[in-house]
């Protein structure tokens, strides 16, 4: 059955994403964003599609449609854009949260916050249940994405134990595909841009923090299983792929796959408060979303690389907004 949806940020990264998987699926589309971090290029080639509309439009701001479900993922969610201006990323997670939840409230429609696993900050368990709580700093300067995201977890389970709200929490861990940033600051979007521009490929810290990675894909088809749940089901729930690997091994790999002559340099100090380990436990994705990540990293990135060919960086600034 076709429905009218609702996608805020629905022009970033995984935005523009979870808005083709819609319009194919054959659902009436909004996509609201403003462009503070993300491309017009990512929708270009939506709209015309009858089934999609575009609305500039900043989410610190109210906004009303008549809408079945709303996918909540505006906010920058890269270190290089959320710590360009640490207050309005706060106001994103904070104000746009509520400004989706009343509308979802006023219309009785599902709302999926696109949640983080910035959220369990520098982890003391590894890898991370939804269980565990997090050893979050609240004044460093990853704080404003981090706190604002747990502060908009906090506003989702308050509206649903006070207005019975029907809402669905994802917790995303990294994810990477075509479409990202090419100066977002990420490691797989820094790796291939350097790896690609023949620049050495530079590695915060020792190179042996771990991280697991998602292909955009994968991630996609976990945001609209949540989504699919029963109204009991609400989360947080663990959406990431569960393999980790080194940062020194996804240079390598990216290295590798690029192929030309760039080398790896471990040439800058870790940042403040980056965690050390971050990785998934999906037992709760694989029991109830019957969903597990299929696309392995050395494809994924094969993609990725040939989408990093085919764009003019030019095009791209770093970090400022493109307005």
């Amino acid at each position: 059955m076709s429905k009218r949806i609702l996608v805020t940020g629905g022009a970033g990264f995984l935005g523009s994403h979870l808005c083709d998987r819609l319009v194919l699926q054959g659902h009436k589309v909004i996509c609201l964003d403003n462009f503070f971090t993300s491309q017009r290029s990512n929708i270009a080639h939506l709209e015309e599609d009858p089934n999609f509309k575009f609305v500039r439009h900043d989410v610190t701001e109210k906004f009303k449609f008549e809408v079945d479900e709303i996918y909540n993922l505006a906010c920058p969610a890269a270190p290089g854009h959320y710590q360009f201006n640490p207050i309005k990323t706060m106001k994103t997670s904070v104000l746009g949260t509520m400004h989706a939840l009343g509308l979802a409230r006023r219309l009785n429609a599902r709302v999926l916050q696109a949640s983080t696993s910035e959220v369990y900050g520098d982890p003391d368990i590894h890898p991370q249940p939804e269980s565990y709580r997090g050893n979050v700093n609240p004044i460093g300067p990853r704080s404003c994405y981090d706190e604002g995201k747990r502060a908009a977890e906090t506003l989702m389970f308050d509206y649903r134990r006070v207005h019975k709200t029907r809402i669905k929490v994802v917790r995303i861990f990294n994810t990477y595909g075509p479409r990202m940033h090419p100066f977002d600051g990420r490691v797989v979007s820094n790796f291939i841009r350097q790896s690609l521009a023949g620049e050495p490929v530079t590695i915060y810290g020792d190179g042996l923090q771990s991280r697991s990675f998602c292909y955009v894909d994968d991630l996609i088809d976990g945001l609209v299983s949540a989504m699919e749940t029963p109204d009991d089901f609400t989360g947080p729930i663990n959406i990431g792929n569960p393999v980790e690997f080194t940062i020194r091994q996804l240079a390598e790999h990216v290295v590798r796959l690029v192929g030309g002559a760039a080398k790896i340099e471990l040439a800058r100090p870790l940042p403040q408060d980056d965690p050390t380990q971050r990785c998934p436990d999906i037992t709760l994705a694989r029991s109830v979303l019957k969903w597990e990540p299929k696309v392995q990293l050395e494809e994924g990135l094969k993609r990725t690389i040939a989408w990093f060919r085919s764009v003019n960086m030019s095009e791209f600034r770093a970090p400022t907004p493109n307005y």
